[in-house]
């Protein structure tokens, strides 16, 4: 039986899909390095995996725009690589990305087909990547997610736990808005929907937007984990939690102010529907119980 096969292996995603296909191979940096494409093909051709998921990429948002040209070359031209390689055996090839590639106005959720107008390096390069795998065509599906997270890492959740840890005041944006995803909801929906799609008579290759139900700022997401910290027996010294706007919190790439995501498009064509982001924050704070 061909192997699933997984690019990275240390990141949120790439730990919660190992949590659902533990039988995958994953390879890790030292194996497939995406700063280096030209190399990923003979890489790849050691396997002969039913489908590839690329779960590595440049994520530090704010370094991207002094390395624009290293985060292009990871998060556009090797996925690109790693797509004609896919195209040329039929097989499906499934790529992480952003709510940034767009400018983040108004209030109304994003859809797939909206023009993107990236903001930041960041933003540009994954822009670039989706652009580059459609080039290619073949079988492929692209998911545009935002705010991930898990119990492990360096993400938002553990960040806002171990300052509430070491401080009595901590001051959040609170003018960004959109959806806390849980990586194991998005690990469990991608694969769910890969399975899905080899079984149907056309292969439905496309973007596709996934994230967590509802919506939040990070204010009020930094609120409810503090809250189930406390709820848990957590370490929590935090006093008050002040809302802030983004201006009183400048960092070298501007952020989106509205990152909501219309994700119907799942619903309709997988009749796939994920939980809503305070169900993810509850089963992931049920494993800090742990």
């Amino acid at each position: 039986m061909k192997p699933l096969l997984v690019i990275g292996s240390r990141g949120q995603l790439a730990q919660a899909i190992r949590h659902f296909r533990p039988n995958a191979i994953f390879l890790e940096r030292s194996i497939a390095d995406l700063s280096h494409p030209h190399k990923l093909t003979e890489i790849l051709e050691q396997y002969d995996p039913y489908a590839v998921i690329n779960a590595a990429a440049y994520t530090s948002v704010d370094n991207a725009e002094s390395e624009e040209s290293l985060a292009t070359i990871v998060n556009s031209q090797s996925p690109a690589a790693m797509a004609i390689y896919c195209a040329r055996r039929h097989i499906p090839f499934v790529h992480l990305s952003t709510d940034y590639v767009f400018n983040g106005s108004g209030d109304i959720p994003w859809r797939e087909d909206d023009s993107p107008e990236p903001l930041n390096a960041y933003g540009r390069s994954k822009l670039a990547g989706e652009d580059a795998i459609a080039r290619v065509g073949g079988k492929y599906l692209i998911f545009r997610t935002s705010w991930v997270y898990d119990a492990e890492g360096r993400n938002f959740l553990n960040s806002i736990l171990r300052l509430a840890s070491e401080r009595e005041e901590l001051r959040i944006i609170n003018d960004q808005f959109g959806a806390p995803t849980y990586a194991r909801h998005l690990a469990r929906a991608i694969l769910m929907i890969v399975d899905a799609a080899l079984k149907l008579p056309k292969f439905p290759s496309g973007i596709y937007n996934m994230c967590n139900k509802g919506v939040t700022s990070w204010y009020g997401f930094a609120i409810e984990i503090v809250q189930y910290a406390r709820d848990l027996d957590l370490p929590v010294k935090v006093r008050h939690i002040l809302p802030i706007p983004t201006t009183e919190y400048p960092l070298p790439a501007k952020r989106p102010h509205n990152s909501r995501l219309d994700c119907s498009k799942i619903k309709s064509t997988f009749d796939i529907t994920m939980p809503s982001w305070q169900e993810g924050l509850t089963a992931c704070m049920e494993l800090k119980k742990k």
